[in-house]
């Protein structure tokens, strides 16, 4: 173990000398200081510091990306992509410990006005002790009662206000209307309105009698972010009343309480990615999404968001599909286990041709809020017209040759924007 090495690529941008700001990079992030110090031998050096493995010049801007750098007036700004490795002697195979040296004081450094984490690489130690999604498609897929095409779903709204009660009337009429999937919205976890254990027990009862109903069991997604022993303990209240999926918030859990969940859970865990925005938002600074996923895809997440084509958000949709594409993408030939990618915010029955077609798959969850419950007929209407859509993306018939022969979703089309 102690001979493996693990990589992060990154984007940088400086006005400085580029092969000696990446070298303080390097150090930043391994064995160097900012002063020369007794200890720190070449010997030392060789074996613990980071590795400049490669640095490509890609561009130049015309002026700083980011505030607080050590600008020289009258330098280019330079762009390059440059990637580190570290041996896993330094951090041994710990995700925790991996992410502080990928993406730790290295933001803060004064020789860069841009820099951003594109991709990461795992050794062989990190898949021996982290396995990543338990269930993900296939699991999935199994417990949803969905063999192929998308699951169709949708989220609480509102997002918070609904005791109880209110929440399992929503649950009945969405699964009257033979939805797949439900999940809460990350801001409804444990509030004094709609107290976890008592939330689960009134859906619970709902999702059990239409099971009896239909033979199919919806999926719903508790959201039981917390610390982590009222995770366990919630997720072990959802296990036991007949539950089939935990959600989690990334970001507010972190990566030590996610996979302390995901070694406890018995249901597949749908990783909801709120604060997103904060890491992704500037291109020259924080995450990529395609780097970002990996930690919580092998902590185990078996459900991860996306966003989703022409969304209510600022991402544009080449990067959703990037990111989609890497939630299915193994993260090494010997580790196949893939994530289900979560398609929301702002989807209709228009955005299903465009999502399969660019994304070649329909191994998804398409999530739709006024989309199905702002059907003009109702929801059954808009469950209808969004399966109707998606059958059409995936034979290729096209969604206005399906609308004249589904009613459903010739009035989805006529009520949705163009």
């Amino acid at each position: 173990m102690t001979d493996e090495r693990v990589t992060a690529t990154y984007l940088v941008e400086t006005s400085q000398d580029l092969a000696q700001a990446v070298a303080i990079m390097a150090g930043e992030q391994s064995s160097g200081t900012f002063v020369a110090i007794p200890g720190e031998t070449e010997e030392l050096k060789a074996a613990s510091g980071a590795r400049v493995e490669a640095l490509e010049e890609v561009g130049q801007v015309a002026a700083p990306s980011l505030p607080g750098a050590r600008h020289r007036p009258g330098a280019p700004i330079r762009q390059a992509h440059v990637t580190l490795s570290w041996p896993i002697a330094n951090m041994g195979a710990s995700l925790p410990g991996l992410y502080t040296t990928v993406a730790g004081n290295l933001f803060e450094l004064q020789q860069f006005s841009g820099l951003r984490v594109l991709d990461v690489s795992f050794s062989p130690a990190y898949f021996a002790r982290y396995k990543g999604p338990a269930f993900g498609i296939a699991g999935t897929r199994a417990l949803a009662g969905v063999a192929a095409g998308p699951i169709i779903g949708t989220i609480v709204k509102p997002s918070v206000g609904f005791g109880p009660q209110g929440v399992a009337d929503l649950v009945a009429m969405l699964g009257a209307a033979g939805i797949d999937f439900i999940k809460d919205d990350e801001l409804q976890a444990d509030g004094p309105v709609c107290p976890f254990d008592q939330r689960v027990k009134a859906v619970m009862q709902v999702i059990d009698m239409l099971a009896q109903k239909t033979g199919r069991k919806i999926m719903y997604a508790f959201n039981l972010t917390g610390e982590v022993d009222e995770m366990q303990r919630r997720h072990d209240i959802v296990a036991q009343a007949g539950g089939t999926c935990v959600m989690v918030v990334l970001n507010s859990a972190g990566l030590a309480g996610v996979t302390a969940l995901a070694r406890h859970s018995a249901l597949p865990v749908h990783g909801h990615r709120a604060g997103w925005g904060a890491l992704s938002r500037h291109p020259a600074l924080g995450w990529s999404y395609v780097a970002w996923h990996k930690f919580w895809r092998l902590a185990g997440a078996d459900h991860l968001h996306v966003n989703g084509l022409a969304n209510k958000f600022c991402e544009d949709d080449a990067t959703v599909i990037a990111a989609a594409r890497a939630c299915l993408t193994p993260l090494a030939a010997d580790h196949p286990a893939i994530a289900m990618p979560v398609f929301s915010s702002g989807q209709t029955v228009r955005q299903a041709a465009g999502t399969h077609a660019q994304l070649g798959s329909a191994d998804l969850m398409y999530l739709a809020g006024g989309g199905i419950i702002g059907h003009p007929d109702g929801p059954a209407a808009g469950v209808t017209a969004l399966r109707a859509a998606w059958a059409a993306a995936m034979d290729g018939t096209g969604i206005a040759t399906a609308a004249a022969c589904v009613p459903a979703l010739a009035a989805a089309l006529r009520g949705t924007a163009p």
